[in-house]
């Protein structure tokens, strides 16, 4: 198995983490009080959407050559920093 393919999977590996962490923190808001219950669905929608731009960053990675994924490289570990950070500062927000 290439590094690339090694590298996929494991950041395949974390977006399951954090679609678990997600609708974690959705089951909380939907269990919560109805004055702050919008303001954790917006932070929700919003960890949704770095999602996604964290899944189509992987998914150009995985689709590029074995020389080009290593530039692209980069641009998947910057979305992975903003979404990770993004969930932990949601949880703390939630406890």
């Amino acid at each position: 198995m290439s590094s690339k393919d090694e590298y996929v999977r494991k950041m395949h590996s974390k977006l399951d983490h954090w679609n678990a962490e997600i609708d974690k923190l959705a089951a909380k808001a939907d269990q919560s009080k109805a004055e702050i219950r919008a303001g954790y669905n917006k932070q929700i929608e919003e960890l949704r959407s770095k999602r996604s731009e964290a899944r189509n960053k992987l998914e150009q990675l995985q689709n590029a050559g074995e020389g080009a994924w290593e530039d692209m490289k980069a641009g998947v570990e910057m979305a992975w920093d903003a979404i990770g950070t993004a969930i932990d500062s949601a949880k703390s927000r939630f406890k």
